[in-house]
């Protein structure tokens, strides 16, 4: 009977997903190669993926994003989980329960997780693919709703989209390779493996000599730190103002502070981000999680990233989690004017 239902066409969603979670759930370790889409009102962003896992909570997602050609990588080992950005020699430190504590699109434990703990998933075809539609869960961002994951005749995961409360496209993960019970090891998941020591073979920039065209890519170090224009929030929460805008000066360049006063008051910072000489491994409590084009730390009332070589820091006792990602994800590289209360 499980032969003919599997076999000769008579597929349900139940046996597709118990299919494909025994699957995930009996391999002891496995490497995925890929490609994700996030999707806003205005933009899109492409990243290429490549994820590993071994038993007993080993993670490892590396994403390049392919128009700047910038990556970070997120990794758990037994130490703690990390946010790394290899251009900066920088590194986020969590004492944080991810991937764990919310729907992850681009891993199979997550995927089939998901699908497994909800009941009412339903099953369709599409020419010879299978796919199976459940209910997702993202605290964070509770407009994202439900998934459509789809499978080859054999069985094998092909895609993964999640979609919105209005069926809008918000994440797409197409799967080009999966290789279950790869040779990995806890090598593989050292923190080590980033650790990138400036050398004298990187361009020096300084203000005189750093031109656009002379200095790019992650083989030039920014010596300096001087902002060049202000970014602004695009979302601002009603009967809420920029009510002064300060600009200190660093020890490597300045520093830019809005304040926001009214009803959802907060503070934004900015400043230019710069290489570290050595390694450096910042600890900050939260969870990381996705901003814009970039993965960054979501704390309780906080939230910080860096985007374009510029870092942000983002605050606000009276602000909903919600509000504290639209704000940060208005932000996209636009010079506006923001008006100031009178």
């Amino acid at each position: 009977m499980v032969l003919c239902a599997t076999g000769c066409g008579k597929k349900s969603a139940k046996n597709v997903i118990k299919a494909f979670s025994d699957k995930v759930n009996g391999a002891k370790s496995y490497v995925l190669e890929g490609s994700m889409e996030v999707f806003s009102d205005e933009e899109s962003f492409t990243y290429s993926l490549s994820a590993s896992f071994m038993k007993d909570n080993y993670y490892k997602v590396e994403m390049v994003n392919q128009t700047n050609n910038h990556e970070q990588v997120l990794l758990r080992n037994a130490d703690a989980v990390y946010v790394i950005t290899p251009s900066l020699n920088k590194s986020f430190k969590f004492q944080s329960e991810w991937p764990y504590n919310s729907s992850q699109s681009y891993l199979l434990k997550s995927i089939a997780d998901d699908l497994v703990n909800d009941s009412a998933s339903t099953l369709s075809t599409d020419g010879s693919s299978v796919i199976v539609s459940s209910s997702v869960n993202y605290p964070n961002n509770p407009e994202l709703k439900y998934q459509k994951v789809t499978f080859d005749k054999d069985g094998n995961i092909k895609k993964n989209e999640v979609y919105d409360e209005e069926d809008g496209l918000r994440m797409k993960v197409t799967f080009t390779s999966v290789s279950y019970n790869a040779k990995l090891s806890e090598d593989d998941f050292k923190l080590e493996e980033y650790m990138n020591d400036q050398d004298s073979s990187k361009t020096t920039c300084t203000d005189s000599t750093c031109k656009e065209d002379a200095c790019s890519g992650e083989n030039c170090e920014q010596k300096t730190g001087f902002l060049e224009s202000i970014m602004y929030p695009l979302y601002i929460p009603s009967n809420t103002y920029l009510s002064t805008q300060d600009k200190v000066n660093t020890d490597v360049g300045n520093r830019v502070i809005l304040t926001f006063g009214g009803e959802k008051s907060f503070v934004l910072v900015e400043e230019k981000a710069v290489a570290s000489e050595e390694f450096e491994v910042i600890p900050v409590y939260g969870d990381p999680m996705i901003v814009n084009d970039t993965f960054g730390a979501l704390g309780a009332n906080s939230l910080s990233w860096t985007k374009d070589n510029v870092s942000y820091y983002l605050a606000g006792n009276d602000l909903t989690t919600f509000e504290l990602i639209n704000i940060g994800e208005s932000i996209r590289g636009e010079n506006i004017t923001v008006s100031k209360e009178k």
